[in-house]
């Protein structure tokens, strides 16, 4: 169970699992349930959807950026201390960003799970960056690494505790003790960072 954005309750069970259960299940955590709705709606109301107008802020890498709308009908979406975007492309704007957001943290993620990897001797295979909404970055048995592209809006030592927690999940599939002991030994601020996550995840998205 969990409550998406949008303060919806999910619930995924086995197929055969009643829905005398599945209730049962509901009511036994329903003050907690709640309790993340009503957090989840008061969020949301201080979360403003992006309208893609001049002036409007754009974080990237921690920091807040304007966006400013201009007549050069060659650039899509340029980033010079602002966000540059064409008039012409304005009704694009949405994907348009969320493209360069996807470029931009192929980049940066690629080179920080490098980094780490080289450093501490873990191999994996390779690096996806999906869509994801609730789910930061997951760790296949292949070896695969995938990441929301939506961490390249937050501060490099957010992206790089979520580096270390999939990279170590590449020795320890699980999480254990024996899991949360390496990432504290290479990432000794992984609460603080989980907590910075759970606490301002929702301001890494466009709508």
């Amino acid at each position: 169970m969990y409550i998406n954005d949008d303060a919806v309750l999910i619930v995924r069970a086995p197929f055969s699992t009643s829905e005398k259960i599945i209730n049962k299940v509901v009511l036994k955590y329903k003050n907690r349930l709640q309790k993340t709705q009503e957090e989840i709606q008061l969020r949301n109301l201080k979360f403003k959807k992006k309208e893609f107008v001049d002036g409007e802020r754009f974080l990237y890498l921690g920091n807040y950026y304007n966006l400013k709308l201009v007549d050069n009908r060659e650039v899509l979406l340029d980033f010079k201390d602002d966000f540059l975007l064409s008039k012409k492309y304005l009704s694009y704007a949405k994907n348009i960003f969320i493209i360069w957001y996807k470029e931009r943290a192929y980049e940066k993620i690629s080179q920080r799970v490098r980094r780490y990897a080289q450093k501490n001797g873990f191999e994996y295979n390779k690096i996806n960056i999906t869509n994801a909404q609730k789910r930061w970055g997951s760790c296949s048995h292949q070896g695969n690494l995938s990441f929301s592209w939506r961490l390249i809006m937050a501060p490099l030592s957010i992206i790089d505790s979520v580096v270390v927690h999939e990279l170590v999940h590449l020795e320890v599939k699980n999480h254990s003790k024996a899991f949360w002991n390496k990432v504290g030994s290479l990432d000794p601020e992984y609460k603080e960072h989980k907590d910075w996550l759970k606490s301002n995840g929702y301001l890494l998205r466009l709508i």
